[in-house]
Protein backbone atom coordinates (compact mmCIF):
# COMPACT_ATOMS: atom_id res chain seq x y z
CA UNK A 1 0.00 0.00 0.00
CA UNK A 2 0.85 3.57 -0.70
CA UNK A 3 1.33 5.74 2.01
CA UNK A 4 0.92 9.47 1.76
CA UNK A 5 0.56 12.45 4.36
CA UNK A 6 -1.63 15.38 4.15
CA UNK A 7 -1.67 18.52 5.94
CA UNK A 8 -3.50 22.02 6.28
CA UNK A 9 -1.10 23.93 5.00
CA UNK A 10 -1.94 27.41 7.54
CA UNK A 11 0.26 30.02 8.02
CA UNK A 12 1.25 29.24 11.08
CA UNK A 13 2.31 24.84 10.19
CA UNK A 14 5.68 23.88 9.10
CA UNK A 15 5.87 25.15 5.53
CA UNK A 16 4.89 23.40 2.92
CA UNK A 17 8.52 22.73 1.31
CA UNK A 18 10.07 21.83 4.76
CA UNK A 19 7.39 19.02 4.59
CA UNK A 20 7.49 18.00 1.21
CA UNK A 21 11.33 17.91 2.15
CA UNK A 22 10.95 15.44 5.05
CA UNK A 23 8.18 13.37 3.52
CA UNK A 24 10.07 12.51 0.09
CA UNK A 25 13.06 12.02 2.78
CA UNK A 26 11.42 9.08 4.31
CA UNK A 27 10.06 8.06 0.79
CA UNK A 28 6.07 8.81 1.21
CA UNK A 29 4.22 8.48 -2.12
CA UNK A 30 2.36 11.82 -2.17
CA UNK A 31 2.02 14.52 -0.68
CA UNK A 32 -1.82 16.59 -0.22
CA UNK A 33 -2.84 20.17 0.64
CA UNK A 34 -6.25 21.12 1.21
CA UNK A 35 -8.58 24.33 0.49
CA UNK A 36 -10.82 26.44 1.58
CA UNK A 37 -11.10 30.13 0.08
CA UNK A 38 -12.18 31.90 3.41
CA UNK A 39 -15.18 30.99 5.74
CA UNK A 40 -17.64 32.85 6.26
CA UNK A 41 -17.86 34.52 10.11
CA UNK A 42 -21.94 33.79 10.07
CA UNK A 43 -21.89 30.27 9.35
CA UNK A 44 -24.83 27.98 9.33
CA UNK A 45 -23.77 24.80 8.08
CA UNK A 46 -22.71 22.11 10.80
CA UNK A 47 -18.93 20.46 10.35
CA UNK A 48 -18.90 17.12 9.10
CA UNK A 49 -17.06 16.07 11.63
CA UNK A 50 -19.13 17.81 14.44
CA UNK A 51 -17.85 20.50 17.19
CA UNK A 52 -16.29 23.81 16.35
CA UNK A 53 -14.82 24.62 13.37
CA UNK A 54 -10.90 25.27 14.06
CA UNK A 55 -8.97 28.45 12.95
CA UNK A 56 -7.01 25.61 10.79
CA UNK A 57 -9.71 26.16 8.24
CA UNK A 58 -9.57 29.91 7.30
CA UNK A 59 -5.73 30.04 7.71
CA UNK A 60 -5.01 27.92 4.72
CA UNK A 61 -2.65 29.05 1.90
CA UNK A 62 -3.46 28.66 -1.32
CA UNK A 63 -2.71 24.54 -2.08
CA UNK A 64 -1.78 25.65 -5.72
CA UNK A 65 0.89 28.42 -4.52
CA UNK A 66 1.94 25.59 -1.11
CA UNK A 67 2.18 22.85 -4.06
CA UNK A 68 4.23 24.86 -6.07
CA UNK A 69 6.57 25.75 -3.44
CA UNK A 70 7.06 21.86 -2.33
CA UNK A 71 7.49 20.87 -5.78
CA UNK A 72 10.20 23.05 -5.89
CA UNK A 73 11.91 21.70 -3.10
CA UNK A 74 11.44 17.96 -4.32
CA UNK A 75 11.89 15.30 -6.98
CA UNK A 76 10.09 12.46 -6.55
CA UNK A 77 7.00 13.48 -4.17
CA UNK A 78 3.67 13.19 -5.90
CA UNK A 79 2.09 16.82 -5.41
CA UNK A 80 -1.90 17.04 -4.73
CA UNK A 81 -4.97 18.80 -3.79
CA UNK A 82 -6.85 16.68 -1.14
CA UNK A 83 -9.65 18.36 -2.21
CA UNK A 84 -9.85 21.60 -4.61
CA UNK A 85 -13.41 22.71 -4.48
CA UNK A 86 -13.63 23.43 -8.31
CA UNK A 87 -17.07 24.69 -8.28
CA UNK A 88 -14.86 27.92 -6.31
CA UNK A 89 -12.96 28.67 -9.63
CA UNK A 90 -13.29 29.14 -13.24
CA UNK A 91 -12.65 26.53 -15.37
CA UNK A 92 -9.98 27.88 -17.80
CA UNK A 93 -8.11 29.37 -15.07
CA UNK A 94 -8.01 26.26 -13.02
CA UNK A 95 -7.15 24.46 -16.20
CA UNK A 96 -4.29 25.99 -16.55
CA UNK A 97 -2.97 26.30 -13.18
CA UNK A 98 -3.55 22.47 -12.62
CA UNK A 99 -1.55 21.58 -16.08
CA UNK A 100 0.80 24.48 -15.21
CA UNK A 101 1.84 22.78 -11.83
CA UNK A 102 1.91 19.19 -13.57
CA UNK A 103 4.45 20.55 -16.20
CA UNK A 104 6.45 22.32 -13.75
CA UNK A 105 6.70 19.55 -11.17
CA UNK A 106 7.74 16.85 -14.19
CA UNK A 107 4.35 14.77 -14.40
CA UNK A 108 3.64 14.91 -10.32
CA UNK A 109 0.37 16.23 -10.11
CA UNK A 110 -3.06 14.89 -8.53
CA UNK A 111 -6.08 16.25 -9.24
CA UNK A 112 -8.29 15.92 -6.50
CA UNK A 113 -11.77 17.22 -6.49
CA UNK A 114 -15.07 17.62 -4.42
CA UNK A 115 -17.61 19.97 -4.10
CA UNK A 116 -17.44 20.97 -0.37
CA UNK A 117 -19.42 21.42 2.49
CA UNK A 118 -19.58 24.82 3.67
CA UNK A 119 -22.48 26.06 1.93
CA UNK A 120 -22.21 29.72 2.69
CA UNK A 121 -18.53 29.42 1.20
CA UNK A 122 -19.97 28.69 -1.85
CA UNK A 123 -22.72 31.01 -1.95
CA UNK A 124 -19.98 33.43 -1.56
CA UNK A 125 -18.70 32.38 -4.81
CA UNK A 126 -22.07 32.42 -6.85
CA UNK A 127 -22.59 28.56 -6.29
CA UNK A 128 -26.00 27.61 -5.79
CA UNK A 129 -25.23 24.90 -3.04
CA UNK A 130 -28.52 22.34 -4.39
CA UNK A 131 -26.22 22.22 -7.79
CA UNK A 132 -23.14 22.51 -7.12
CA UNK A 133 -22.29 18.97 -7.77
CA UNK A 134 -23.90 19.17 -11.43
CA UNK A 135 -21.59 22.35 -11.69
CA UNK A 136 -18.38 20.18 -10.23
CA UNK A 137 -18.89 17.63 -13.27
CA UNK A 138 -19.00 20.49 -15.70
CA UNK A 139 -16.21 21.84 -14.40
CA UNK A 140 -13.74 18.83 -14.33
CA UNK A 141 -15.26 17.97 -17.69
CA UNK A 142 -14.14 21.30 -19.35
CA UNK A 143 -10.56 21.25 -17.33
CA UNK A 144 -10.17 17.69 -18.90
CA UNK A 145 -11.13 19.08 -22.69
CA UNK A 146 -8.62 22.20 -21.99
CA UNK A 147 -6.22 19.71 -21.02
CA UNK A 148 -6.54 17.13 -23.64
CA UNK A 149 -7.33 18.86 -27.03
CA UNK A 150 -5.51 21.50 -28.69
CA UNK A 151 -8.84 23.43 -29.51
CA UNK A 152 -11.12 22.84 -26.91
CA UNK A 153 -14.29 23.59 -26.59
CA UNK A 154 -17.25 22.75 -24.15
CA UNK A 155 -21.23 23.56 -23.16
CA UNK A 156 -23.32 23.29 -20.51
CA UNK A 157 -25.59 24.54 -18.36
CA UNK A 158 -22.88 26.17 -15.98
CA UNK A 159 -19.83 26.21 -18.24
CA UNK A 160 -20.06 27.60 -21.83
CA UNK A 161 -16.96 28.60 -24.26
CA UNK A 162 -16.22 27.77 -27.83
CA UNK A 163 -13.04 26.78 -29.00
CA UNK A 164 -10.12 28.17 -27.29
CA UNK A 165 -5.94 27.25 -27.36
CA UNK A 166 -4.77 26.85 -23.95
CA UNK A 167 -1.01 25.71 -23.35
CA UNK A 168 0.76 24.72 -21.48
CA UNK A 169 -0.51 21.04 -21.73
CA UNK A 170 0.21 18.26 -18.40
CA UNK A 171 3.09 16.27 -18.92
CA UNK A 172 0.91 13.31 -17.43
CA UNK A 173 -1.09 11.19 -20.73
CA UNK A 174 -3.81 11.40 -21.01
CA UNK A 175 -4.26 14.02 -18.24
CA UNK A 176 -3.76 14.17 -14.24
CA UNK A 177 -5.49 11.78 -12.63
CA UNK A 178 -8.86 13.16 -10.87
CA UNK A 179 -9.67 12.24 -7.80
CA UNK A 180 -13.41 12.62 -6.92
CA UNK A 181 -13.83 12.99 -2.85
CA UNK A 182 -16.57 11.74 -0.77
CA UNK A 183 -18.67 9.46 0.58
CA UNK A 184 -22.22 10.29 -0.29
CA UNK A 185 -24.84 8.18 -1.39
CA UNK A 186 -23.94 9.03 -5.30
CA UNK A 187 -20.15 9.67 -4.84
CA UNK A 188 -19.41 6.43 -6.89
CA UNK A 189 -21.74 7.58 -9.85
CA UNK A 190 -19.52 10.47 -9.60
CA UNK A 191 -16.21 8.66 -10.07
CA UNK A 192 -17.30 6.65 -12.54
CA UNK A 193 -18.80 9.68 -14.71
CA UNK A 194 -16.17 11.80 -14.82
CA UNK A 195 -13.15 10.59 -12.33
CA UNK A 196 -10.16 8.43 -12.33
CA UNK A 197 -9.54 7.61 -9.01
CA UNK A 198 -11.81 7.66 -4.91
CA UNK A 199 -10.83 9.44 -2.13
CA UNK A 200 -13.30 8.56 0.57
CA UNK A 201 -12.67 10.05 3.99
CA UNK A 202 -15.05 9.36 6.48
CA UNK A 203 -16.79 5.48 6.89
CA UNK A 204 -19.24 4.17 8.82
CA UNK A 205 -17.49 0.58 9.12
CA UNK A 206 -14.52 -0.84 7.22
CA UNK A 207 -16.88 -3.29 6.04
CA UNK A 208 -19.00 -0.84 4.30
CA UNK A 209 -15.93 0.54 2.80
CA UNK A 210 -15.01 -2.57 1.80
CA UNK A 211 -18.18 -3.48 -0.30
CA UNK A 212 -17.88 0.13 -1.58
CA UNK A 213 -14.77 -0.43 -2.66
CA UNK A 214 -16.12 -3.58 -4.76
CA UNK A 215 -18.91 -2.09 -6.17
CA UNK A 216 -17.42 0.57 -7.47
CA UNK A 217 -14.69 -1.55 -9.43
CA UNK A 218 -17.29 -4.51 -10.30
CA UNK A 219 -19.42 -1.50 -11.94
CA UNK A 220 -16.28 0.07 -13.86
CA UNK A 221 -14.38 -2.78 -15.07
CA UNK A 222 -11.08 -2.12 -13.36
CA UNK A 223 -9.39 -1.68 -10.80
CA UNK A 224 -10.30 1.66 -9.72
CA UNK A 225 -7.32 2.98 -6.91
CA UNK A 226 -9.38 4.22 -3.78
CA UNK A 227 -7.02 6.60 -1.24
CA UNK A 228 -8.51 6.74 2.20
CA UNK A 229 -7.12 10.44 3.78
CA UNK A 230 -7.64 10.80 7.56
CA UNK A 231 -6.01 7.22 8.36
CA UNK A 232 -5.68 6.60 11.96
CA UNK A 233 -1.42 6.00 12.16
CA UNK A 234 -2.11 2.50 13.79
CA UNK A 235 -0.48 -0.75 12.20
CA UNK A 236 -4.26 -2.81 12.56
CA UNK A 237 -6.15 0.63 11.21
CA UNK A 238 -3.78 0.51 8.23
CA UNK A 239 -4.26 -3.56 7.96
CA UNK A 240 -7.73 -2.82 8.11
CA UNK A 241 -7.67 -0.86 5.61
CA UNK A 242 -5.40 -2.80 3.14
CA UNK A 243 -7.98 -5.86 3.38
CA UNK A 244 -10.80 -3.15 2.42
CA UNK A 245 -9.13 -2.80 -1.29
CA UNK A 246 -7.60 0.77 -0.13
CA UNK A 247 -4.25 1.55 -2.21
CA UNK A 248 -3.07 4.79 -0.54
CA UNK A 249 -3.21 5.93 2.99
CA UNK A 250 -3.10 9.72 3.91
CA UNK A 251 -2.06 10.53 6.93
CA UNK A 252 -2.77 13.94 8.38
CA UNK A 253 0.20 15.78 9.54
CA UNK A 254 -1.28 18.11 12.55
CA UNK A 255 -1.56 21.73 11.53
CA UNK A 256 -0.05 23.45 15.13
CA UNK A 257 3.07 20.78 14.86
CA UNK A 258 6.01 22.80 14.54
CA UNK A 259 9.02 21.56 12.58
CA UNK A 260 10.13 19.61 14.98
CA UNK A 261 7.24 17.93 15.72
CA UNK A 262 6.05 17.49 12.10
CA UNK A 263 9.09 15.25 11.73
CA UNK A 264 8.38 13.24 14.60
CA UNK A 265 5.07 12.76 13.20
CA UNK A 266 6.45 11.73 9.88
CA UNK A 267 8.29 9.26 11.58
CA UNK A 268 6.07 7.74 13.51
CA UNK A 269 4.09 7.17 10.12
CA UNK A 270 6.84 5.86 8.25
CA UNK A 271 7.23 3.34 10.48
CA UNK A 272 4.00 1.86 9.95
CA UNK A 273 5.16 0.61 6.30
Amino acid sequence: MERGVALFQTDYSVEPAHLARLAEERDFESLFFVEHTHIPVSRETPRPGGGELPRQYWHLYDPFVALSFAAAATERIKIGTGVCLAIEHDPIVLAKATASLDRLSGGRFLFGVGAGWNREEMRNHGTDPRRRFSMLRERVEAIKTIWTEEEAEYHGEFVDFGPIWSWPKPVQKPHPPVIVGGTGEKVLDRVLAYGDEWIPNRIESVEQLHERVERLRDRAGRHVKVSFFGAKPEAPAVERLAWAGVDRCVFYVSPDADPGEAERQLDSFAALA
